[in-house]
Parts: C-alpha cells; structure tokens; sequence
C-alpha cells in the first residue's frame, strides 16, 4: 500500500452519487494515510445511491465555494448520473477540475463522471473511459474512449463502473504517490 501520509485529497460530488464510488476510493485513501476531504456545492450531508435506490447520507467536510484546488494533490471524481449530471451543470466544480488539471494534479474518475471533465472542456486529447452511455459524449468532446476497467492518461486514472473500483483504487493511489514523489524531487 502507498504511504500518502502528506497527501490531500479532494472528493467532489453532489446529491445521488453512486454510494461505493465515493466510500471506497475515501476508505483506500485514508487507510494509505491521506487526508480526505469530501466536498459539494452545499452544506450538511449528500445522498448517497445504490444504482436507483437512496441509500446512506454522507457528511460533507467542505463546501465548494470554500475549497481552492490548491489546497489538494488529487482530486476523486465519483460517479451517479444524477450527480454527475449536476456538478457537469456547476461552473464552480467546473473551474475546480480545470485549476486541477492546469497543474497536472491527479485526476480520478469513475463511472459517469467524466461528464464533468467533457463540460470543463478538458477531454480533446484524452484517453479515457467510464460508464458506457458516456462514450459518444467523450467522442464528440475530442476524446478517446476505449472500454477497459482502468485507464491512465498523464494525470488522469478513469475507470467504467463499481467492479472496477479495485483497479481505480491502486492506480489513483499510485499516481497520487507519484506526483508527491516528483514533487519533493523538484524540492517544492
């Protein structure tokens, strides 16, 4: 397991995500030693999904108008098409995954939330992969999509679906542990 002892970790979601997208990749990082910070466009607690059903409520740790991207070395990307489909709505999660990517900070994402990152215009270019449904939006965004439970692209980990979270997983920690890696080689 990475030591992510010094790492910082933005979990951006909305209501009606997919529940293990977001409580997983937060257990694996937090058990490598990162703080994890869970953030949305409101206050109090998320709604979590299991596929079409509510299930639990999530605590929020920052709101989105108070957290700067600066403050994270990755940013997690659950999905949940409704979920999904807000935040890709939400100029500020917009302009937060752009500042992300403008500084080669990670960038992991999984299932239908892509749909953030084809919104904040970031994709063209890309190899990447999520939910099926998505694959045509990735494509007219000037993106290619390829079906595979894991893909990496420079600083981005993407991944199809909740089966799949053991790969997103390890790979997003390892990238996050490469990053804090070339990091400190550079003396920053």
């Amino acid at each position: 397991m990475p030591d992510l002892k010094n790492a910082r970790i933005a979990v951006l979601a909305a209501d009606d995500f997919e529940e293990v997208e977001l409580t997983k990749p937060v257990e694996a990082f937090r058990d490598a030693g990162a703080r994890v910070d869970v953030i949305a466009p409101h206050g109090g607690k998320l709604q979590a999904m299991q596929h079409d059903q509510k299930s639990i409520r999530v605590e929020i740790d920052r709101m989105l108008q108070d957290a700067s991207p600066e403050d994270y070395d990755a940013v997690v990307l659950p999905g949940g098409a409704l979920n999904a489909d807000f935040l890709r709505m939400d100029g500020e999660a917009r302009r937060f995954v752009q500042a992300m990517d403008q500084d080669g900070k990670v960038i992991a994402a999984i299932c239908h939330a892509p749909w953030l990152l084809v919104s904040a215009e970031l994709v063209a270019g890309k190899t990447l992969t999520s939910y099926p449904t998505l694959q045509d939006d990735i494509r007219n965004a000037g993106g290619e999509w390829v079906d595979r439970e894991v893909v990496t692209d420079g600083n981005w980990i993407t991944s199809r679906k909740p089966d799949d979270l053991p790969a997103f997983n390890r790979e997003a920690m390892a990238a996050v542990e490469r990053s804090l890696q070339a990091t400190a080689g550079r003396g920053a």
